[in-house]
């Protein structure tokens, strides 16, 4: 979305505010014995206080109002009644949300309870590749280059990056142009990013596998090769500077920084 007035910036930062909010109220109501199908539950009726519609469910058919994806699962995992989460299991809950005609998109991995088979690492590099890509995002960065940059610092820690999962626009709706935010470089990707422009950037990071598949249940995503993937979401605001992190309120750096 480019913004172009005023009123414009402030739908955006309310309603990243409400699904940043939700996101950071969902990871810490997150428990050992509860179900996903609770979880979800509860991220609906957060929603539903702020008068926001839950994005998957509106533009998709979701069935769910966010998606928690578990273990094996990378991305649109269903938030079932049979689903309940286990000391040490590593999760990503998924919050995106329209109010007013604006939407936007967030979500990070966190490990529920004790971190019993050591997933941190994995859900730190997916966390602070995020935050140094962001950082580099301004007017006129080649998309591409963004890409190289989350990629090259997941190989510096071991892993790998899913290539058929990208990051995207959004504003006037969940998905715009450009959506080739990719992970890794293509060469022939010459878009760039633009000023005043809202894009939600995504790192995707892998211990083994390098793209996603699609199970039978028509939504779920796991890894091509196995393995676990960790996902952190911001929606931002580009700028000639630093960007504007409009889902800052899920404080998943600060979360984060915590459990090094």
């Amino acid at each position: 979305m480019s913004i172009t007035k005023e009123a414009e910036l402030i739908g955006m930062k309310k309603i990243s505010e409400v699904v940043g909010t939700t996101l950071k109220l969902m990871r810490a109501y997150a428990k050992v014995g509860m179900s996903a199908k609770e979880l979800d539950q509860y991220g609906g009726e957060i929603l539903e206080s702020f008068g926001a519609k839950s994005a998957p469910y509106e533009t998709y058919n979701f069935p769910g109002y966010t998606c928690i994806s578990i273990n094996h699962e990378m991305a649109h995992g269903l938030p079932s009644i049979d689903k309940i989460l286990v000391e040490g299991d590593l999760i990503n809950v998924d919050v995106s949300a329209e109010l007013n005609g604006f939407w936007a998109d967030n979500g990070g991995s966190f490990i529920i309870g004790e971190d019993i088979y050591n997933h941190q690492p994995l859900v730190n590099a997916s966390s602070t590749i995020l935050k140094k890509a962001i950082n580099s995002i301004k007017g006129g960065v080649k998309i591409a280059d963004l890409g190289h940059l989350i990629e090259s610092e997941a190989k510096k820690r071991g892993f790998k990056v899913i290539k058929n999962l990208a990051g995207h626009g959004v504003g006037a709706s969940l998905h715009e142009d450009p959506e080739d935010i990719l992970n890794y470089r293509v060469k022939s990707n010459r878009n760039r990013f633009k000023k005043n422009t809202t894009v939600a950037i995504e790192t995707f990071i892998s211990t083994k596998s390098t793209y996603a598949v699609e199970l039978m249940d028509g939504w779920t995503l796991v890894g091509n090769k196995g393995g676990y993937v960790t996902q952190h979401e911001h929606t931002i605001l580009i700028t000639d500077d630093q960007p504007l992190v409009l889902t800052a309120e899920n404080s998943f750096w600060e979360f984060n920084s915590q459990k090094k």
